[in-house]
């Protein structure tokens, strides 16, 4: 089993993320890659609120974030809300300009946070004894 410290590791060492969402109009699933930080436990992210990604959370929070090594890979399933907590985003700010030299609140579009429901991790070449499942 693989201690959930590997799960903080690996999302904070991950560039591009692959997110995915539920279309808002038929329920069809949508995917596409992300910038994003993992701090406190769970996942940051920025989209435009007209993107597909955007719409697409307003009609239905559910969303899918993995990180980009099928090799090494964590898969966090969660619900995604616009982020309102002004200490938090402060973190998160510092955590994006030194991951992407850049200030996600310059875009003028929201972030969101991603609260784990399930994380699923493994090792490739470990599996089946490293596969790891948390419920939260």
């Amino acid at each position: 089993m693989l201690p959930w410290s590997w799960v903080g590791k690996k999302m904070g060492a991950c560039h591009t993320f692959w997110l995915a969402t539920v279309h808002d109009d038929d329920g069809r699933p949508h995917i596409m890659p992300v910038w994003g930080v993992w701090v406190d436990d769970a996942f940051f992210f920025s989209t435009a609120r007209k993107s597909r990604k955007g719409r697409n959370l307003a009609a239905n929070p559910v969303c899918t974030i993995a990180n980009d090594d099928g090799k090494e890979a964590v898969i966090v399933e969660a619900s995604a809300s616009d982020l309102k907590d002004a200490a938090v985003l402060e973190r998160v700010i510092v955590a994006y300009k030194k991951k992407y030299k850049m200030d996600p609140t310059s875009m003028k579009e929201p972030i969101f946070v991603a609260r784990p429901k399930i994380v699923f991790a493994f090792v490739e070449k470990a599996f089946p004894k490293s596969a790891t499942r948390w419920n939260f």
